[in-house]
């Protein structure tokens, strides 16, 4: 397991975390573009220094003069330009209500998504797409099989379904999943799977593994969870009428 920043900060004793809420900023001339491009450049070299183990996927300003936004791995942080202080929560504009963490964090899961494939998901689709979903489901999670009986809704509603496996419950629920992926009818064996049947036991080169490390990636703690085309993430179950609205409200 790849080392997070906190555990990295807590072994070397810098700042907790604290949650920072965000009003605007200041002028966007191109002074202030210079100092902050600058700044920039400033923690990379700042942060290789302090936490040389650690890899940042990016760095971008804020709306906040001197507040700079770090994202390492999965997780999204704040800090100054030299590194010294950090904080951990969602930055917000609270005139706007725009919250940048999450920005942040719904193009950790799209990238996730993105880089796992299709073709490494199993995918319900209706005739016509219209949008698409990308459900990290466990086939032991009673949640996720109340979800699963709702498909036929989802697929009048031309809404695609991707399933990404995370199972939670040990090594019985991974066979059982892995005998879903490796049966002859993959939506028949997950169908049967979901309703409480027994799937016949197979193995396979299958990418369960590849699945639960996009997962992770994607910051999931509990099954179900939704992901939005924008990545925007619904933990847990919520109704299809739920999920279409908020695919049309984007």
């Amino acid at each position: 397991m790849k080392t997070s920043i906190f555990s990295y900060l807590l072994a070397i004793s810098l700042l907790s975390p604290v949650m920072v809420v965000a009003a605007n900023a200041s002028s966007d001339t191109g002074s202030l573009k210079q100092v902050q491009n600058k700044g920039v450049l400033t923690l990379k070299a700042a942060f290789a220094k302090r936490m040389p183990s650690l890899k940042v996927s990016k760095i971008s300003v804020t709306p906040i003069a001197g507040l700079y936004q770090v994202v390492v791995g999965n997780q999204v942080v704040y800090m100054d330009a030299h590194a010294k202080y950090m904080l951990d929560g969602d930055l917000i504009n609270i005139s706007t209500r725009k919250n940048y963490s999450e920005q942040a964090k719904s193009a950790i899961r799209l990238n996730a998504i993105a880089s796992l494939g299709e073709k490494n998901m199993q995918v319900f689709k209706p005739a016509k797409v219209e949008h698409k979903i990308t459900v990290i489901t466990d086939v032991d999670c009673p949640y996720c099989r109340r979800l699963h009986s709702e498909i036929p809704e989802y697929m009048k509603n031309n809404i695609e379904v991707r399933y990404i496996f995370l199972p939670l419950k040990g090594e019985n629920d991974r066979k059982k999943t892995e005998s879903v992926w490796c049966a002859k009818n993959q939506h028949a064996a997950l169908n049967l799977a979901m309703s409480g049947g027994q799937v016949e036991a197979k193995t396979c080169k299958n990418p369960l593994s590849k699945q639960i490390a996009a997962a992770n990636k994607i910051g999931v703690r509990g099954t179900p969870a939704i992901i939005l085309e924008n990545g925007q993430m619904i933990p847990g179950y919520v109704p299809v009428k739920q999920v279409v609205a908020e695919l049309h409200k984007n």
